[in-house]
């Protein structure tokens, strides 16, 4: 599997990951038992870097994780920003979390509180280590108006806390993890981040990263792992976008990418899961596969060939942002 480099940090990792939120039971029905298969799977198959988060299933992600990594060779990314609390949410499907553990969410960007949350994120994963940390959902997207007050957490005493457990060798690289540009514009304000996981805004969809943020990100050093490449589904066949119904817009854009890769006679997927690494940018992309044979699917499209033409007649016929890379080099 290739590999590139995380920021400067000289951490590297695959440029395939895996998305650790199914593991948790998000917006998919998986017994923990599948979940462990998955991640034997993927470390069967060559795969060694892995994405979780408190917020995938109250901890369930997590707990699943470290037991598949434990005493293994890994990359993992893990999560701060939201404490868990014991008690269970009342209706867990609101939150897209199928059987979750007993526990419900409480933001804290804050100092006290990211410290916090790394500590309690080793101990539900039973782990010694998180190579990655991100600030998870720190944004209007999440927030809405609170946001103003998370972010002020942020950059008042969150912030130097991350710094600290990269400064410590705590953790080797630290950044945000989040679904909308903006965040990460703000984030590279306050600080020096080597990393930033943006899932859904730079696919074969949607390339809005490109206008302002990729640039702010070289000139900074600080790298991308694209997460959602499928933006939720839609570019894998399915009808959801960002988490939800897709808009008709939406939907008329995929057909028609999906007619050019029927053109071709290569899967819409697959040239959704290799169009992003065509960025120098971008380290890694990491799909969330929901079981084994999706995962096994996954890796078969990530190693089929896409011709040249299918990128050039995307470009030539307006369905890529202006200088928009692609896989082998062309723009």
């Amino acid at each position: 599997m290739e590999t590139r480099e995380v920021g400067r940090t000289g951490l590297r990792i695959d440029t395939l990951g895996v998305g650790g939120a199914p593991l948790g039971g998000n917006f998919v029905d998986l017994e923990d038992s599948q979940a462990a298969a998955l991640i034997r799977a993927a470390r069967d198959a060559g795969l060694r870097y892995f994405d979780t988060a408190p917020w995938y299933g109250f901890g369930r992600s997590e707990r699943v994780m470290g037991d598949g990594l434990r005493g293994k060779d890994y990359v993992l990314s893990d999560k701060v920003g939201r404490l868990l609390k014991p008690g269970a949410v009342e209706n867990p499907m609101e939150f897209g979390m199928v059987d979750p553990l007993p526990f419900h969410v409480i933001y804290d960007y804050s100092y006290d509180g990211i410290m916090r949350a790394f500590e309690d994120n080793l101990h539900r994963l039973g782990l010694d280590r998180i190579d990655i940390l991100l600030v998870h959902d720190i944004g209007e997207m999440t927030h809405g108006a609170e946001n103003a007050r998370h972010f002020r957490d942020l950059t008042e005493s969150g912030y130097r806390a991350m710094d600290e457990l990269r400064g410590s060798g705590a953790v080797k690289a630290i950044g945000i993890g989040v679904n909308e540009n903006a965040a990460c514009a703000a984030a590279l304000e306050i600080g020096s981040w080597d990393v930033f996981l943006l899932a859904g805004r730079y696919t074969l969809l949607e390339q809005t990263a490109l206008d302002t943020l990729f640039p702010a990100c070289e000139a900074a050093g600080t790298t991308i792992i694209c997460g959602g490449p499928f933006n939720s589904g839609i570019l894998a066949g399915r009808d959801t976008w960002n988490y939800a119904k897709a808009p008709a817009d939406v939907m008329a854009k995929a057909r028609r990418l999906a007619d050019e890769a029927d053109a071709f006679g290569i899967p819409l997927a697959a040239a959704a899961l290799q169009f992003p690494l065509g960025h120098p940018l971008v380290t890694s992309v990491i799909p969330g596969p929901r079981d084994v044979t999706e995962l096994q699917q996954i890796i078969a499209w990530f190693d089929m060939p896409i011709p040249t033409a299918f990128w050039e007649s995307l470009q030539a016929k307006g369905l890529l942002a202006e200088g928009a890379p692609v896989p082998g080099g062309g723009a």
